[in-house]
């Protein structure tokens, strides 16, 4: 039987702390919104902690079969709902997960080019490319500290359930420079002064690094190893950064694919 949650209840607040980078650090959790997120965490095989929701979703769920699990669920009025949604909208169900625990090196000890957001700071491209890396065969993403947050509500949402399969760590710029190194990865950034993607090779085991649609990369990162463009047929402003990062993901993915037919002849 859920529980049933006054408006003034103190998991209310720290529900609603959650939309807040400090409150997700404080809690180590982070929150996910409506029945399409959740029905990716349960396939994902991630169990959330908590699940708050209005009357009218619970009425046509099941919510037996998570208090089953051992997962607690809340019955909240819609006006204190709408309080914990981060959307116009408000979809009604809330889920509450713990905070992965990755870090960069494990991400970079994984096999397959790992992808850095070097002050990417728009939740929804964020939350795009963590889509596109999964979609790819990316080991992981790395978020500049900076920029968007991984756990965001925005990005959580952009993601659309990769963020609970593709493991995601918050990296300063001196530390990636160094760790890339130490784990003999080369860092090739997006750049529109670099070469034309589709006449150089990016190496299977590249960091790529895709910057902010007007800076690009160069007032985050430090250095890198190789920068490539991609080449466009009109000169048009510079491609959106989900855009951009998708396509060279694409193109990592294109050559990965080809050296492992090679390797079977």
């Amino acid at each position: 039987m859920p529980t049933e949650l006054g408006p003034r209840h103190s998991r209310i607040e720290s529900v609603r702390e959650l939309r807040t980078p400090r409150g997700r650090r404080a809690e180590r959790r982070f929150a996910a919104e409506g029945p399409t997120l959740l029905a990716e965490a349960e396939r994902s095989g991630v169990r959330p902690r908590e699940i708050y929701a209005t009357a009218a979703v619970l009425a046509g769920l099941d919510p037996g079969r998570w208090e089953a699990a051992g997962i607690a669920v809340y019955l909240v009025p819609d006006r204190t709902f709408a309080r914990l949604s981060s959307l116009e909208t408000p979809s009604g169900l809330l889920a509450v997960f713990d905070l992965p625990d990755h870090d960069v090196g494990g991400i970079l000890a994984r096999p397959g080019p790992v992808l850095l957001l070097a002050g990417v700071a728009d939740p929804g491209n964020a939350g795009t490319l963590v889509r596109s890396a999964e979609a790819f065969g990316a080991a992981g993403v790395l978020f500049g500290r900076g920029g968007a947050d991984p756990f965001a509500p925005k990005v959580v949402r952009a993601a659309m359930g990769s963020t609970f399969r593709l493991p995601v760590a918050t990296v300063d710029p001196d530390e990636i420079v160094a760790a890339a190194r130490a784990a003999g990865r080369p860092i090739v950034a997006a750049d529109v002064e670099g070469e034309a993607l589709d006449a150089v090779g990016i190496p299977p085991g590249a960091v790529i690094a895709v910057g902010n649609e007007r800076r690009g990369v160069r007032d985050w990162l430090p250095s890198w190893d190789q920068a490539v463009r991609i080449p466009q047929r009109t000169a048009t402003e510079s491609l959106n950064a989900a855009v951009a990062g998708s396509i060279v993901l694409y193109t990592v993915s294109l050559c990965q694919e080809a050296c492992q037919v090679a390797e079977k002849r």
